[in-house]
């Protein structure tokens, strides 16, 4: 494959990851900037979640007290996060797949019947929507039942799964951006370090349950969006290649961001079956055996006559093995060149957690935290490329976004506001 095509591949690749990223990204963006305001921002009902059961941040506090309580909460979270991924290892080693499989399906019939009823109850206050309480939970009981089956049944339309998909992402997002300020940004940051050991540690959890997938050729039961699907709907064959892995989390469930195997694309790519068997043919055409310490040609001498029926036996099983391990290569370099990347869950709900909280302070912090997001998402799926093997997908986004968020409000903001009321820039 030369240069061209391996830049045309990566940039389709990259393409259909931030194409969705940005997607969920900007519908959070306006959904936090349409129901927020200077006075609700202040006057907000703090609510109690996993990410805040130690301390509930208050105005009055002072900043020692909000960076302390934050602290607690990040670390009880992660403790939390930590517990319940090594209880999926041991279900998922015990294999309670169906158990798994049930408990996903219910989070996220949760997640779009009552977090995103919640806010789509919001939304039609905001907006004074007419419509009657039938209705609206006629429409929510569909709009639920539809979404579950279009994320776990197969045969859906590749579309439908990928929207609801994103709309998974959006309600989660949606409602971490109601934690308190002080609180948000360190769980983001204490995730994005847990996430760094649990898939690259030695004993991390993720890095356990990725390699007992690929030791059983089985997917994890997991949210994840396939982000260049080479079908146009989900066929039935998911597991037999796990291929290189990207590990975030969503809801206490690991998730990752994967590389997709198509068998399709084995015969693809100017080599097929025929070529291989070719090679395998001309392999048997000039091999020699060797046979007590001499190297004997296939068409031997008449003084070897009762010799030659187990030459030949020799001959037939090495060259069975020899072509069995040419499909096999030929078929993983044609996997290889046709994989596409599933990103998990996880991910896009974190990523747009970081760009909400940026669009309760301005826009301008929005589009700084935007830029390095992608930047940091582009720079993982480069490593991905290079290392060829597990790599944790929130790092380096997460950084970039947290430093980019404080660079521009504390630095980039008052100088553009400055040189704006003062007539230089405009």
């Amino acid at each position: 494959m030369d240069g061209g095509s391996i830049l045309e591949t990566i940039g389709v690749e990259i393409i259909g990851v931030m194409s969705p990223v940005s997607i969920c990204m900007f519908l959070v963006v306006l959904i936090v900037y349409t129901l927020s305001s200077p006075s609700s921002s202040d006057n907000q009902q703090v609510i109690r979640t996993a990410a805040n059961l130690i301390y509930l941040e208050s105005s009055s506090d002072t900043t020692t007290q909000k960076l302390e309580g934050a602290l607690l909460n990040a670390v009880v979270f992660v403790v939390l996060i930590t517990l319940v991924t090594f209880l999926l290892v041991i279900l998922y080693y015990y294999r309670f797949t169906n158990f798994l499989k049930y408990y996903i399906r219910f989070s996220a019939f949760f997640v779009l019947g009552s977090m995103g009823g919640s806010i789509f109850l919001t939304l039609i206050q905001h907006f004074n929507i007419p419509i009657d309480s039938f209705t609206f939970c006629l429409l929510l009981f569909n709009f639920t039942i539809l979404g579950v089956i279009s994320v776990f049944s197969q045969g859906v339309p590749i579309l439908l799964n990928q929207m609801y998909m994103v709309a998974l992402g959006i309600i989660v997002a949606a409602w971490f951006t109601k934690l308190p300020e002080w609180t948000t940004w360190v769980v983001l940051v204490a995730l994005a370090l847990y996430d760094l050991v649990a898939v690259l540690a030695p004993g991390g959890p993720l890095k356990m349950l990725v390699e007992l997938a690929s030791s059983r050729d089985e997917e994890l039961p997991a949210l994840v969006y396939e982000a260049r699907p080479n079908v146009g709907s989900r066929s039935g064959s998911r597991g037999p290649n796990l291929g290189l892995l990207l590990a975030g989390f969503s809801d206490g469930d690991p998730i990752e961001l994967r590389v997709m195997s198509s068998s399709e694309n084995v015969v693809q790519n100017g080599r097929g079956v025929n070529d291989m068997r070719s090679e395998s043919e001309e392999i048997d055409a000039v091999r020699e055996v060797e046979i007590e310490g001499e190297m004997l040609p296939l068409m031997g001498s008449s003084s070897n006559e009762r010799e030659r029926p187990v030459v030949n036996e020799e001959i037939r099983e090495s060259n069975e093995s020899d072509r069995g391990r040419v499909l096999e290569r030929e078929i993983e370099e044609e996997e290889e060149r046709g994989r596409g990347i599933k990103l998990g869950l996880g991910d896009f709900v974190f990523y747009s957690v970081l760009v909400g909280r940026a669009a309760m302070y301005d826009l301008m912090t929005v589009y700084a935290c935007y830029l390095a997001i992608i930047s940091g998402l582009g720079c993982t799926l480069i490593l991905l490329a290079v290392c060829r093997h597990a790599l944790p997908a929130l790092p380096i986004s997460i950084a970039l976004g947290v430093i980019f968020y404080f660079l521009t409000r504390l630095l980039m903001e008052p100088f553009v506001v400055g040189t704006s009321t003062n007539l230089l820039m405009f």
